[in-house]
């Protein structure tokens, strides 16, 4: 099962993404999370990377694909994966497509976990991060065992520069610019499923279930 996960910042998605690997026994792969290995394990592509990152600058599409690429070709994805903020434009998009036919698979399904604007920039407000590990948290919805310390690696959890209200608007901006347009690519492939992700937690699961299953 190939799943993308798609929506907003602060859609919930990766809370999602997580929770539909541990179901199906899937790795769930972040474009965050491979940047970070692949830096960390001085691989030929982190360094590169890196070399973006250093400079503020986000990293080519190309790049990324080759990156993501490279994680999808492990062992541990061989029954399947869920990917989490890739693809974030159609080139990315593209390129997945065109590396996966280039083995003879395409992708299952994407989910978009649809959200209101309005909605997320409240609900980003509450989000806190480690910025060591990277662990995210909501004070309200997955509040840290004891408060301001995260879970994982015991360092402070903190609200992101990313998740205050002007910025969220500003990231929103980008993403109806850039994302939004693979909703309408992925229906054209006949493989988009959408979800209403104003409900509770466990009820988005829920419904995500019912439509990967039906």
């Amino acid at each position: 099962m190939k799943i993308i996960m798609l929506g907003a910042p602060g859609a919930g998605k990766g809370t999602q993404a997580k929770m539909i690997a541990d179901k199906y026994g899937i790795p769930h792969i972040s474009t965050g999370d491979i940047f970070r290995a692949n830096i960390k394990n001085g691989t030929e592509l982190g360094k590169k990377a890196k070399t973006f990152m250093d400079q503020g600058l986000l990293v080519p599409d190309e790049l990324t694909c080759d990156l993501v690429v490279d994680r999808i070709s492990r062992e541990d994805a061989k029954d399947g994966f869920i990917l989490d903020g890739f693809p974030r434009t159609i080139p990315q998009a593209e390129c997945l497509t065109d590396a996966l036919k280039e083995r003879g698979e395409s992708m299952d399904y994407a989910v978009n976990v649809d959200v209101p604007d309005e909605n997320i920039i409240t609900r980003m407000a509450g989000r806190r991060a480690c910025l060591n590990c990277g662990a995210t948290y909501h004070i309200v919805n997955i509040p840290t065992k004891v408060e301001g310390i995260c879970d994982r690696c015991g360092e402070k959890v903190v609200l992101r520069a990313d998740d205050e209200p002007e910025t969220v608007k500003k990231r929103l901006d980008v993403y109806h610019d850039q994302t939004q347009p693979l909703i309408e690519y992925y229906s054209n492939q006949g493989i988009l499923k959408t979800v209403d992700g104003t409900q509770p937690m466990t009820d988005v699961f829920d419904a995500i279930v019912a439509l990967l299953e039906a």
